[in-house]
């Protein structure tokens, strides 16, 4: 657990969150797909572009300006919803539970030139069985899990 978060605790208060991000993969003509991860720097962990819905949002364009505002990434291409992940956690700056709804969607780009939002202190290109490994949690890893299904039937592979 990061410092930002802690276990749930069942007699906090809980609040409803609703966040969209997404699986970039960058189409650059190689054979096996590489996708975008994200080094939280405060955290010290690995993670999808994602975040917070704005109000009168819709989750796709969440999705995109999440891309957008934590990779610096401008082109991307929006594909197929992929899944949508919950799960709880304490927030003890805010002195709540959060439980926490985000839907993921896979992306692509042509380009992988990033800027980072100053959270992130480096990125990576990696191919999927190495993201699998370098993620910290379970949702994360079924996440990539339903990217690299998608990717592999774009892709015409079985």
């Amino acid at each position: 657990m990061h410092p930002t978060s802690q276990p749930y605790r069942p007699e906090a208060p809980i609040l409803p969150e609703l966040a969209s991000g997404a699986v970039v993969v960058l189409e650059d003509g190689s054979e096996e797909a590489k996708l975008l991860l994200l080094h939280h720097r405060e955290e010290d962990r690995w993670c999808l572009p994602k975040g917070h819905v704005d109000p009168g949002e819709s989750l796709g364009t969440a999705a995109l300006r999440e891309v957008r505002e934590e990779s610096g990434i401008e082109r991307v291409r929006l594909g197929p919803e992929l899944t949508e992940v919950r799960y709880r956690f304490y927030a003890p700056g805010r002195g709540v539970n959060v439980a926490k709804s985000c839907v993921y969607f896979l992306a692509t780009v042509d380009r992988g030139e990033l800027h980072l939002e100053a959270t992130f202190d480096r990125a990576s290109w990696v191919p999927f069985a190495r993201a699998l490994e370098l993620v910290s949690f379970d949702s994360d890893r079924a996440v990539l899990g339903a990217a690299a299904e998608a990717v592999a039937r774009a892709r015409g592979v079985r």
